[in-house]
C-alpha cells in the first residue's frame, strides 16, 4: 500500500510539472494567439521576451532555475512560435500588447520583464503602458546604446541581402554574434533555427526595431532599467545613464549575443544579482 502511495504521489506531481509547461494562449489587442508557457510560483513574476526570430524555448535554463523562487512566464511573440501570425505590421507598440495580454490574462500585479535583444526595446514600450505593474526591466544583450537610431534608408540598405537569400543572411548574420570559440554545434543550430523563420515577418519585424527610438521612451518607465551584456559589443552606459539615471550593466565576457544560451549558470547568477538588489527575490 505504501508503495502505491508513494507511485501515486510521484505520478501527480509529474503530471503537475508537466501541466505547468502546457502552451496557453491569451488574445492581443488585435485579435492574434498569444502563447506562452508558466511555472513556479511567487509574488512576483518574471516574465522572459524572446529576441528576433526567435520563441520562448531559449529561456527554457532559465525557466527551471528561477522557478524554484518566482512565477515564471515565457511568451511567443506574435509571427514567432506558437503564436499566430496575423498581423500586417510587427510593431514594437504591436509586441508590447502581445505582453499586456498574457499579463492581464493572468492578472499579474508584480512584473520584472526580462527581454534579449530585440525583446529589449519591446519591453520598454510594455512598461511605458503598464507603469504601475512592471518593477523591474533587464535588457539581455541589448542597450548599448540607447540613443543609436537608423534612418530609413541605412535600414533599407541593411536589409537588401535579407530580401534578396534571407536564409544564407540570416545564417550569417547570427554567426557573426558568436565568438571565435563558441560551441559550433550551438551556434549551427541557432542561425538555422532563426534562418526558418517567416521571412515577411522577420523584415518587418527587424525594420520597425532598428527604426525606434528608444530615447522617447526612457523618459515614460518609472522602474529601473538594466542589462546583463556580452563584451562582443560596447555598451555605453555613461550616455545611457543620462537619459535612465537607473541604467547598469553586467557583464558576460568571452560571450556573445546569445550568453544566456551559451552559459545559462552565469547568466542566472547576474540576473539573480539585479533581482536582489532591486529586493524582488
Amino acid at each position: 500500500m505504501k508503495n502505491l502511495f508513494y507511485a501515486l504521489f510521484f505520478l501527480l506531481a509529474a503530471s503537475s510539472l508537466l501541466a505547468q509547461y502546457t502552451t496557453k494562449y491569451a488574445l492581443s489587442k488585435d485579435g492574434v494567439k498569444i502563447a506562452y508557457v508558466t511555472a513556479g510560483e511567487g509574488e512576483n513574476t518574471i516574465l522572459f521576451v524572446h529576441g528576433w526570430c526567435c520563441n520562448k524555448s531559449y529561456w527554457n535554463e532559465q525557466i527551471k532555475y528561477f522557478s524554484r523562487k518566482y512565477q515564471v512566464v515565457a511568451i511567443d511573440l506574435a509571427g514567432y512560435g506558437e503564436s499566430g501570425r496575423d498581423r500586417r505590421n510587427f510593431t514594437i507598440a504591436a509586441f508590447a500588447n502581445d505582453i499586456k495580454a498574457v499579463i492581464d490574462k493572468l492578472n499579474l500585479k508584480s512584473v520584472i520583464l526580462v527581454g534579449h535583444s530585440m525583446g529589449g526595446y519591446i519591453i520598454m514600450e510594455a512598461a511605458s503602458i503598464m507603469p504601475d505593474k512592471i518593477k523591474l526591466l533587464v535588457g539581455v544583450d541589448t542597450y548599448q546604446d540607447f540613443a543609436d537610431i537608423s534612418t530609413p534608408q541605412q535600414v533599407e540598405d541593411y536589409l537588401k541581402p535579407f530580401k534578396t537569400d534571407f536564409k544564407t543572411s540570416t545564417i550569417n548574420f547570427v554567426k557573426s554574434m558568436f565568438p571565435k570559440d563558441a560551441d559550433a554545434k550551438l551556434e549551427d543550430r541557432i542561425a538555422n533555427e532563426m534562418a526558418s523563420a517567416n521571412p515577411v515577418i522577420a523584415l518587418s519585424t527587424i525594420r520597425n526595431i532598428f527604426l525606434n527610438d528608444a530615447t522617447k521612451m526612457t523618459g515614460k518607465i518609472k522602474c529601473p532599467i538594466k542589462a546583463v551584456n556580452s563584451d562582443h559589443y560596447p555598451t555605453k552606459t555613461v550616455d545611457n545613464k543620462k537619459l535612465c539615471s537607473s541604467f547598469d550593466v553586467k557583464y558576460m565576457n568571452g560571450y556573445g549575443h546569445f550568453a544566456f544560451v551559451e552559459n545559462p549558470a552565469l547568466f542566472n547568477k547576474l540576473l539573480d544579482e539585479f533581482l536582489q538588489e532591486a529586493k524582488l527575490n
